[in-house]
């Protein structure tokens, strides 16, 4: 027998370094367990791949807008107008993909990916249902729209054709919404930021394309924005289904998915129905500050859309920070760790208020350099400075709200969302934005104002219901 024995050292985990899990989480094709992981790690290896997806949509609209610009105020009003609308059809879209990435967050973390494939099947026929219904009646009555909604002849002229392909073409847009929110709720977030590459990085290239009619493409100036959007989401789309029904996944869609199944669409339904009445209800008070601006002229029409082009930038990817907590808070709920939904949504709320604050810093200090990009009319230069700084102040209050509410909606609850922005959106926003511009005669400053403070109000009343946790207790 050996005078000694050599002790080997236990085996020890060597946790990836920050460095070593982005680029993990941008590869995919990972299985990782999202629920028993680091929670610092889980949060990264979710919310990289959903800050670039958000990144790549936004850096699409700074585009989009850049070279509409060129074309003159008119033409950025029509963006705008139409923009404003196509809120109340994202309000639908986002509302079910609350419902979508819930519920198969769920699934996943009860280790069910049948029924998760289930439940995004289901998502898939809601969704073209809903999407050819809106289209019809959007697109037949689009420049009755843009009336009703304030432009003059001159911009309707201008726009009905840009409104008609845009709001009668929605199903791409919507499609990607609820896919997107199928893989983000599956743990799928690199296939979700891959086709938002995909759909915007060709938007980007065909945009000036079709508006200044270069090389071979037709020149169809503000109406060939809406014609690259459609082209590049629908290639984005074609991305999707590909993964989801030719490609092994967590989520795998087979033509048994789509028959109707009315145990888990109710769910679904019963889910999403408040979902789309929070964003409605959002976007709404939105669009009623659209119409509160469109008394002062296109020049604050075009000022405003400028300024809130560049703050859509900036809370893009800070979406994707909330859309992790989301996806983490569904997935935790249903693998019987509410504790650790709870020290999801906190770690992503942290990550959040840093980066928003930061960029808010940069946006007060150059509002006026940023702006000037996008145009050289003094009226609207001057409009969007001035909505650009007052906006900007509260990036550190959006990035906490936005955390916060996703915690609601990634478990399922979206009723109380829905309650808080009636609240703070229709009884305080849009109130306060016309006494304010109006009464008061502060004039488009005064709707400005009014975004900060609603927004506020509405962080500070999520912040205690949070806090309270029932939330941690929805069923889905």
């Amino acid at each position: 027998m050996p005078d000694s024995v050599t002790t080997l050292p236990p085996a020890q985990t060597v946790t990836p370094g920050l460095w070593d899990t982005m680029r993990e989480s941008l590869r995919g094709g990972h299985s990782a367990d999202y629920t028993a992981l680091p929670l610092n790690r889980a949060v990264l290896l979710l919310a990289v791949p959903m800050v670039m997806e958000m990144m790549m949509e936004s850096l699409f609209a700074i585009s989009d807008v850049f070279w509409v610009s060129r074309l003159g105020k008119n033409a950025v009003a029509v963006v705008g107008l139409t923009e404003s609308i196509m809120t109340l059809i994202y309000a639908v879209a986002i509302g079910v993909s609350f419902a979508a990435t819930a519920t198969v967050a769920r699934r996943i973390g009860e280790k069910n990916p049948a029924q998760a494939s289930r439940a995004a099947g289901q998502v898939v026929m809601l969704g073209l249902a809903l999407a050819a219904g809106l289209g019809a009646v959007a697109g037949s009555y689009a420049p009755r729209i843009l009336q009703l909604m304030g432009a003059d002849r001159q911009v309707v002229a201008l726009g009905a054709n840009f409104s008609r392909i845009m709001l009668g073409g929605n199903l791409t847009v919507f499609m990607i919404f609820l896919l997107n929110a199928v893989f983000r709720g599956a743990g799928d977030a690199v296939i979700a930021m891959r086709t938002l590459v995909l759909a915007n990085g060709l938007n980007i290239v065909l945009g000036p394309c079709f508006i200044n009619g270069w090389g071979p493409f037709p020149t169809l100036g503000v109406t060939g924005a809406a014609v690259a959007t459609n082209l590049g989401r629908g290639i984005g789309v074609l991305y999707q289904l590909w993964h989801l029904t030719g490609r092994p996944g967590r989520v795998r869609l087979r033509l048994a998915d789509l028959k109707p199944d009315p145990e888990v669409l109710g769910g679904i339904l019963r889910t999403s129905g408040s979902g789309v009445l929070q964003f409605m209800i959002n976007t709404t008070s939105w669009v009623i500050l659209f119409k509160i601006l469109a008394l002062f002229g296109s020049q604050a029409l075009a000022g405003y859309t400028i300024a809130m082009r560049l703050v859509i930038f900036a809370l893009m990817p800070a979406w994707g920070l909330a859309n992790a907590g989301a996806t983490l808070v569904g997935q935790n709920l249903g693998a019987g760790k509410p504790e650790r939904a709870d020290a999801a949504i906190k770690t992503a709320l942290r990550f959040n208020i840093v980066f928003l604050g930061l960029v808010g810093v940069v946006y007060v200090a150059g509002a006026r350099l940023l702006v000037s990009a996008f145009t050289s009319d003094p009226a609207v230069f001057v409009e969007a400075v001035r909505a650009l700084w007052i906006v900007s102040l509260a990036f550190p209050v959006y990035a906490a709200g936005m955390c916060l509410g996703a915690a609601f909606n990634g478990s399922g609850d979206t009723w109380t969302p829905t309650w808080l922005n009636f609240y703070c959106f229709w009884l305080g926003q849009v109130p306060l934005a016309w006494v304010l511009a109006v009464p008061l005669g502060l004039g488009p400053t005064g709707a400005y104002i009014s975004v900060p403070v609603s927004f506020t109000a509405l962080t500070l009343w999520t912040g205690l219901l949070f806090y309270r946790g029932k939330w941690k207790q929805q069923k889905v």
